[in-house]
C-alpha cells in the first residue's frame, strides 16, 4: 500500500466502466455505467471536470461532490455511508484518504475517520461479467497513528448502527423495480416512479424472506426485458438487509441519485472495541443497456464462473414431501424409489418425517436421529435401495430450528435464540437454535456429519421455516444482545465446515420455499427451492423473476400432482411438465398413485429434460416484452445463438382472439433457422379453431425461417387455452459451399 496523490483509476470489463478519482480529502466516483473506452489523461481530466457540480442557492458554499464515503461532512443530506457512536459521541464521521491499492480489475481505497477511530478499506471488484462487487472492512486500531496507546474514552466500544454502500445514478434513471411476495407467491414484481426522497426496503426477518427485494433495479422509463438502460443492486447476505434508491433535489454531486445497500444492524449488534473488525456483506451492482435480460446475463455469467458452481449435470430429482408427507412407511418408500428410477429419476430425496418423534410439525425438530419406531433398521434399507439403483440419496433437514417438544429443547433450553425474559410466539410450532452458541453448533455439526457419513448422503435439502423475531442471545440479568448477524455468520460456518468434511455433498437452500434466495447462501449451496408452490400458473411467474438473478440450473422446479397442493388448482400434465423444464427439474408427486399411462408420459418427459438440459443450463435466458400480460414467451438461447428452446404459455384468457406476431428474442437475424414443436410433454389445447399455418407444419417436423422473420417480423402464435404451454425448439440451418442446406447446429 502506498500513500496516493491525485490520480484516477478506471476499471473496465464487459462494456462497463467504473471510474474513481483518488484525491484529498476523499476519493470521488466519477462514473459507473457504460464503457467510456480508453480514456487518456485529457479525457480523464475532462471527466473530472464534469464531476464538479454547481454551487446552489441556500446551500453549502462549495461545489457538491459524490465521494466513495458520503457523509454530512461533504454536505450530503442523504443516507450516510456509516452511522454510529462511541458512548454517545463521535457521531459525525469526517473521513480522509490514507492510501489506495490497485490490482487487475480491483481497487481498494483506505480511509481513516479520526472521530470514531475507524480505519476503513473499501474494495471495488469489477469481474469479467461487468458486475461490480463492493465490500467494506472497518477496523478499530489499538493505537493512534503515532503509536500512542488509546486512552479510556478513545478505547470505548464504537457502536456501528449502519453501513451502506452507494453508487451514483444519473437523472434518466427514473423508474424503479423490486419485488415483494408471500409464501407460495415469491418474487412478485412491483414498479413505480423514483421520486425525490428515499425508496427504502428493510428486511427484518433474519433471512431475506418471501418478500425480499431480490434485485433492486432503477432504469429509464419504460425499460423492459429486452430494452432500456438499467442499474441494479443485489445484497449478497442471508440475514437482515437494507436496500435503497434515493434522489435529493440537490442531487448527488453531478449525479441525480444513488443506489445502495448493506446489512441492517440492530442497536448494539456491532460494537467495535480496539482490535475488532466488521466486514460488510458484498453488494453487487450491475448496469446494462439491454434491459432486464442484459442484467440477468451479467449475473448468470458471474455465477457460472465461480469455482464452486455445480460442474456436473443437474440430476432429475424426486422429493417425497407431496408424495407421502409425514406418512413414512419403509415398504411404501421403497416402492416409490423403484418407480422413480424406472421413470428416469436420478436423485431421490426423503423429506420431513424421518427423525425422532416427527409425526407432524409440532414435535421432533432438534433431534436429528432416525426414529426407530418408523424406521426399525434406520434409513439404511432405503439409502441402499436408492444407491443400488444408481440414484443419489438426499435427506431433508432443518438444523436451525427446534420444537419445544423435543429432547434437544428439554435438555438444552439455553440453546434457543430468544429473550431471557421468555420466548415469544412460535411459528410453525418452532423456535430458532442459537447457532452462535458453540455447544449447539458442535451438536448440529456432529449430528449432520454422522448422518451424511452413515448413509452416504449425496444431498441435503436444508430448510428454514420461520422468521427470526426477538433473535437475541440470552444473558444473565436480562443483558440480551442482538443475534442475527452472529446467527448468519454461524450458519455460513456450519455449512462450510460440513462441506469441508464432505466435499461432494450438495445442499439446497430452502426456506419455507423461496425465503432464502441470495448470493450469500449460494456461495456455499448448490441450488435454491424457488417456492413451495408447484402450481405451474404461479410457477411461471416465480421462475421468471427468480431467473432475473439466478441461472436456471440453480432453481429447483418440480412437476407436482394434477391438483396443486398449495392452490387446489387442477392443471394439465403438459403445462406442469413444460414449466418444470426451465430449471433444475424434478418431481414432487406420489408415483404410486399414477396410472401406467401417466408414468409413461412422465418417463418421456424425463428423457426430454436430460436431452435438453445441456442447453437449458448453459444458455442465455431470454424473455419477450408482450402487451398481453396473460401470455408469456421465455426461453434459453445457446451462447453462440445456434439453438434455442422457447416456452409459449398462457395463464388466463384475454380479450384478443388472435395472439398476433411475436418476436423470438436472442436469435441472430443474419442466420437461417428451423423451428419445430416438441410434443414429448404433450401438446396444448388451443382457444381457437386451428393454429397458424406454420404451427400446423411444425407439428410434423422442421420448418425453415430466415432469422429476420423470427427476430423482426415475428411468428403469429397460436392462441392457447388458459393453463396451457407450448414448447418450441430452434436450430440453425447451415449451408454447404454449393448453397444447399447442410448439417444443422
Amino acid at each position: 500500500m502506498t500513500r496516493t496523490t491525485t490520480r484516477t483509476v478506471h476499471l473496465r470489463a464487459a462494456g462497463v466502466s467504473f471510474v474513481v478519482e483518488l484525491c484529498d480529502p476523499l476519493p470521488r466516483i466519477l462514473h459507473w455505467g457504460e464503457d467510456l473506452g480508453e480514456l487518456t489523461g485529457s479525457g480523464l481530466a475532462a471527466l473530472s471536470l464534469t464531476a464538479e457540480a454547481a454551487v446552489l442557492n441556500n446551500a453549502i458554499d462549495a461545489p457538491r461532490q459524490f465521494t466513495v464515503w458520503p457523509t454530512e461532512a461533504d454536505g450530503w443530506s442523504g443516507t450516510p455511508a456509516h452511522q454510529g457512536h462511541r458512548g454517545g459521541a463521535a457521531t459525525t464521521p469526517r473521513v480522509r484518504l490514507t492510501g489506495a491499492e490497485e490490482r487487475p480489475g480491483e481497487l481498494t481505497v483506505y480511509l481513516r475517520d479520526e472521530g470514531s477511530g475507524l480505519d476503513l478499506a473499501l474494495t471495488y471488484r469489477l469481474d469479467a461479467s461487468g458486475i461490480l462487487g463492493v465490500r467494506t472492512r472497518m477496523t478499530r486500531p489499538t493505537a493512534t497513528d503515532d503509536g500512542r496507546q488509546l486512552g479510556p474514552h478513545e478505547a470505548a466500544p464504537y457502536d456501528l448502527t449502519g453501513s451502506t454502500t452507494m453508487l451514483p445514478l444519473p437523472g434518466r434513471a427514473q423508474e424503479i423495480l423490486d419485488f415483494t411476495g408471500k409464501w407460495c407467491r415469491e418474487r412478485s414484481p412491483q414498479r413505480g416512479r423514483l421520486a425525490h426522497g428515499s425508496h427504502v426496503r428493510e428486511v427484518r426477518r433474519g433471512r431475506p424472506g418471501q418478500d425480499a427485494p431480490h434485485l433492486l433495479t432503477v432504469g429509464v422509463p419504460g425499460f423492459g426485458f429486452r430494452k432500456g438502460e438499467v442499474w441494479a443492486l443485489h445484497v449478497a447476505w442471508s440475514g437482515n438487509q437494507r436496500w435503497l434508491a434515493e434522489r435529493l433535489p440537490e442531487g448527488a454531486g453531478a449525479h441525480s441519485g444513488v443506489l445502495g445497500g448493506g446489512e441492517l444492524l440492530a442497536p448494539g449488534e456491532i460494537r467495535l472495541a480496539p482490535g475488532d473488525t466488521y466486514t460488510s456483506p458484498e453488494c453487487l451492482f450491475a448496469w446494462s443497456d439491454e434491459g432486464l435480460d442484459g442484467l440477468a446475463d451479467r449475473f448468470h455469467d458471474m455465477i457460472r464462473s465461480r469455482p464452486q458452481h455445480p460442474a456436473t449435470v443437474r440430476p432429475l430429482t424426486l422429493n417425497t414431501w407431496e408424495a407421502v408427507y409425514f406418512d413414512h412407511h419403509q415398504d411404501r418408500l421403497l416402492d416409490l424409489a423403484d418407480l422413480a428410477v424406472a421413470s428416469g429419476v436420478e436423485r431421490f430425496v426423503l423429506d420431513d418425517g424421518w427423525f425422532l418423534g416427527r409425526r407432524d410439525d409440532t414435535a421432533g425438530l432438534g433431534d436429528w436421529t432416525v426414529d426407530r419406531t418408523v424406521w426399525p433398521e434406520g434409513l439404511g434399507p432405503l439409502a441402499d435401495r436408492v444407491h443400488g439403483h444408481g440414484m443419489q440419496f438426499g435427506l431433508w433437514v432443518e438444523p436451525e430450528m427446534v420444537n419445544l417438544d423435543s429432547r434437544m429443547a428439554r435438555e438444552h433450553p439455553e440453546w434457543i435464540l430468544g429473550p431471557s425474559a421468555g420466548l415469544g410466539p412460535s411459528a410453525r410450532h418452532q423456535y430458532v437454535v442459537n447457532l452462535a452458541h458453540e455447544d449447539a453448533f458442535a451438536y448440529l455439526l456432529e449430528s449432520l456429519d454422522a448422518l451424511v457419513t452413515e448413509y452416504a448422503i449425496d444431498y441435503l435439502k436444508w430448510d428454514h421455516n420461520r422468521d427470526l423475531h426477538e433473535a437475541v442471545h440470552r444473558a444473565a440479568h436480562g443483558a440480551d444482545r442482538p443475534g442475527v448477524h452472529a446467527q448468519t455468520k454461524a450458519l455460513y460456518r456450519l455449512i462450510d465446515v460440513l462441506k469441508s468434511r464432505h466435499p461432494a455433498l450438495e445442499i439446497e437452500s430452502c426456506a419455507s420455499g423461496g425465503g432464502r434466495v441470495d448470493l450469500g447462501i449460494l456461495e456455499r449451496t448448490d441450488r435454491v427451492w424457488a417456492s413451495d408452490c408447484n402450481d405451474p400458473v404461479e410457477r411461471q411467474s416465480i421462475q421468471r423473476w427468480t431467473a432475473q438473478l439466478l441461472p436456471p440450473e440453480l432453481i429447483g422446479s418440480h412437476v407436482g400432482a394434477p391438483r396443486g397442493h398449495t392452490t387446489g388448482r387442477t392443471t394439465d400434465a403438459s403445462f406442469r411438465q413444460i414449466t418444470a423444464l426451465f430449471g433444475h427439474a424434478g418431481i414432487e408427486d406420489d408415483l404410486t398413485a399414477r396410472t401406467p399411462e401417466e408414468l409413461a408420459a412422465l418417463t418421456q418427459w424425463a428423457a426430454l429434460y436430460k436431452e435438453l438440459r445441456p442447453l437449458l443450463h448453459s444458455g442465455r435466458v431470454v424473455r419477450a416484452d408482450l402487451d398481453d400480460e396473460t401470455t408469456l414467451l421465455h426461453g434459453v438461447v445457446a451462447r453462440d445463438a445456434a439453438s434455442a428452446l422457447y416456452c409459449w404459455a398462457r395463464t388466463e384468457t384475454s380479450a384478443d382472439g388472435q395472439s398476433g406476431r411475436v418476436r423470438l428474442p436472442g436469435l441472430d437475424p443474419a442466420r437461417t433457422y428451423r423451428v419445430r414443436i416438441r410434443g414429448e410433454a404433450g401438446l396444448p389445447l388451443l382457444h381457437q379453431g386451428s393454429g397458424p399455418a406454420w404451427y400446423t407444419a411444425a407439428l410434423d417436423g422442421w420448418v425453415p425461417f430466415p432469422g429476420t422473420i423470427l427476430t423482426r417480423a415475428g411468428l403469429p402464435m397460436p392462441t392457447l387455452a388458459p393453463g396451457q404451454a407450448l414448447l418450441m425448439e430452434i436450430d440453425e440451418v447451415r449451408f454447404d459451399r454449393r448453397g444447399g442446406a447442410g448439417h444443422h447446429a
